[in-house]
């Protein structure tokens, strides 16, 4: 529910709708069938990492262990800037939201701060706090767009205020299905890879998870499937539903949002105020998500001394409160966005592209490090079948080719006409984590280890007794007379 709750938020909501009108359904769907894959291959290398050593700081401590310290240094301080400005950007989008019911209000920004405040108290409680919010606001997005599956699908069938069979029209409509050619397709990798940002961080909860030689594996297999047929299924909808030339639909408002409009279809006069709310717990959540991942990514910094040591400080029950009062504090900055000329609707757009960048990176990142650990873990002898979770030998190297490709072809619509704003807003992120990495380097003068040098034991996680008694406690209740029963809740849970 973490990996579910922190992806489908405001890139899913909103930024559908901007990615229909510049690209068309046919882009829409290939692109976010492309990077859909992608991030799969991420989850089956993490999942892989983080079954052997599930540590805190996850995929920017392997980054660190099995590439170079100053890779784990580039990556993790990115990663955590990832998270500070993606907290920021999501409470800046509340405000965003807030138009929908105060038009022009000049007070906007207080049920941001509101927001915030509360986020950081729930950080600071419990680990648990944190977990049972997160549920709670994950489900109700979730039978959201369960109930948009079957409306949508209404919809089209002809169960609309028109009472027309709308079926595959709008695929032909004007310049559909792919509008803008091949820039319109290539920008739509940075709003999909912000969408679907998030999942990751499963790795990054494996510190801080219960039997994870067991947990993480059923998590990266389960969740990703759902994670995938949500996007797929919902971009396929609104594409068949809403014309890209639909008035509005890129300036990212609940009004235009395509549920919102799926809603209005069906002949639901609440549909936008719904939707509004949902969104509105969406932000609520995807924040949470974000602080969380960012405080723990911190964390991890601090604990292999690439933060300063004030990082690992942790309250009576363990919570870095140090680290989650840092990455909050960013959000304080983009409290007068509302007042700067384009409003916070401008902030967010700026705050999705460098997400959505940096959400590359990592990617790239965990497709770097999976590659040389499994080169290292081959090399010094050891078998793959001793992996609790090994994934293809060919998903790193996939990942690393991939997101190369994507990284360099996005911003390609900002070079004919030459669009300064745009082209920053792409590759802005590429040169911040060049000179992280070779400041780090040339500071510390440190030089990549061998593979035969790669440290393998340390870390390593072996079940306990308790472990070794939840396993059978699970394997008698699923093997025996209501094992059908247990084996459905597990999933549908």
């Amino acid at each position: 529910m973490i990996a579910i709750g922190g992806t489908i938020g405001t890139g899913l909501f909103l930024g559908t709708g901007r990615s229909l009108a510049t690209g068309g359904p046919g882009s829409l769907l290939i692109n976010y069938s492309i990077v859909g894959g992608i991030v799969l291959l991420v989850m089956l290398c993490l999942g892989e990492m983080a079954t052997e050593f599930p540590l805190a700081g996850s995929f920017t401590t392997y980054s660190a262990r099995f590439v170079d310290e100053p890779f784990g240094f580039a990556i993790g301080w990115n990663y955590c800037f990832n998270d500070a400005i993606s907290t920021a950007g999501d409470l800046t989008a509340a405000q965003v939201l807030m138009d929908y019911w105060l038009p022009n209000g000049h007070l906007n920004w207080l049920p941001s701060l509101f927001f915030l405040f509360f986020l950081v108290g729930i950080n600071l409680i419990h680990v648990r706090a944190y977990g049972e919010l997160e549920y709670w606001l994950s489900l109700l997005k979730i039978v959201t767009i369960v109930i948009f599956f079957f409306l949508g699908i209404a919809v089209n069938a002809g169960g609309n205020v028109d009472h027309e069979y709308i079926g595959a029209r709008n695929w032909t409509l004007g310049a559909a299905p792919f509008v803008g050619g091949f820039g319109g397709f290539a920008s739509l990798f940075v709003t999909a890879s912000f969408a679907y940002g998030g999942t990751e961080s499963i790795g990054i909860t494996a510190g801080e998870t219960a039997n994870p030689r067991r947990n993480i594996p059923r998590v990266i297999k389960r969740v990703f499937a759902r994670i995938l047929i949500f996007y797929i299924l919902t971009v396929v909808l609104i594409g068949f539903n809403v014309p890209y030339d639909y008035p509005n639909l890129s300036t990212k408002t609940t009004a235009t949002s395509p549920f919102t409009i799926i809603f209005a279809q069906a002949g639901s006069t609440a549909g936008g105020s719904f939707m509004n709310t949902v969104i509105l717990t969406s932000v609520l959540s995807a924040g949470n998500h974000a602080l969380f991942a960012g405080a723990r990514v911190l964390y991890g910094l601090a604990v292999i001394n690439q933060a300063p040591a004030v990082f690992k400080k942790t309250n009576r029950n363990q919570v870095p409160w140090v680290a989650v009062l840092a990455v909050a504090s960013v959000s304080l900055l983009f409290f007068g966005a509302s007042f700067l000329p384009g409003g916070a609707g401008e902030i967010w757009t700026w705050c999705q592209n460098l997400v959505g960048v940096s959400n590359q990176l990592a990617w790239w990142c965990i497709g770097v490090a999976s590659w040389r650990f499994r080169r290292a873990w081959v090399t010094q002898g050891r078998s793959v079948n001793e992996l609790g979770y090994p994934a293809p030998s060919w998903a790193a190297p996939t990942v690393v080719l991939s997101v190369t490709f994507i990284i360099l072809v996005q911003g390609w619509s900002s070079f004919a006409p030459f669009d300064a704003v745009s082209f920053v807003a792409s590759y802005i992120e590429l040169p911040v984590f060049l000179v992280l990495y070779l400041g780090w380097r040339l500071i510390k003068r440190s030089r990549t280890s061998s593979l035969k040098g790669i440290d393998l034991d340390t870390g390593r996680f072996v079940n306990s007794a308790v472990e070794e008694a939840d396993d059978a406690d699970v394997q008698r209740r699923e093997s025996g007379k209501f094992g059908w029963a247990w084996k459905m809740y597990s999933w549908v849970a």
